[in-house]
């Protein structure tokens, strides 16, 4: 029987890293399935799933842990219970770059049991202004029973510099 690891990763960046990281889970019995991998700041870093037979798995995490050039954490993963049914949607941001940006919106989506499952942001400057924006993309879910128009009007209130659209996509389960 297999596993599931969630696995991150960083280091200072450098070719082969990847490459390290492959053959160490490929070595053990693992099967690479999933991964998220960018440059930041100089760092490489990293999230991915694994699965691996149940009786290798904490040879791999041993394994994992020794690579000199990256710093790794593996967990195994728990299957979570089913829940209801559910909607899933996307979240699209663009604002004047500023601190607290995130924060206001995570709270808004936690005030109403949203889920994060995906968020990607970068800052870029502005077409005209060349003044710095911050772009976020997010999927979120949340229960099929989610007052969408509350969460619309909470939504409203943040900052008068944000522009944010809502855009549903309901997900049968």
């Amino acid at each position: 029987m297999s596993v599931f690891l969630v696995i991150t990763v960083i280091g200072d960046d450098q070719p082969g890293l990847v490459e390290q990281l492959s053959t160490t889970i490929s070595g053990h019995g693992g099967n690479w399935l999933e991964s998220s991998m960018s440059h930041l700041a100089g760092k490489f870093a990293g999230i991915l799933k694994v699965a691996v037979p149940e009786a290798r798995a904490d040879e791999l995490k041993a394994a994992l842990g020794s690579l000199a050039q990256l710093k790794v954490m593996a967990e195994t993963a728990i299957e979570l219970p089913k829940r209801g049914p559910t909607r899933r949607f996307a979240l699209s941001l663009v604002g004047h770059d500023r601190i607290g940006i995130v924060r206001e919106v995570s709270q808004v989506l936690a005030k109403h049991e949203v889920n994060v499952e995906k968020l990607t942001s970068h800052t870029a400057p502005a077409a005209m202004s060349s003044e710095v924006m911050f772009h976020a993309l997010a999927e979120l879910e949340a229960s099929a029973s989610q007052d969408m128009a509350q969460l619309q009007r909470d939504r409203e209130k943040l900052s008068d510099d944000q522009i944010v659209d809502i855009n549903l996509q309901i997900e049968s389960q």
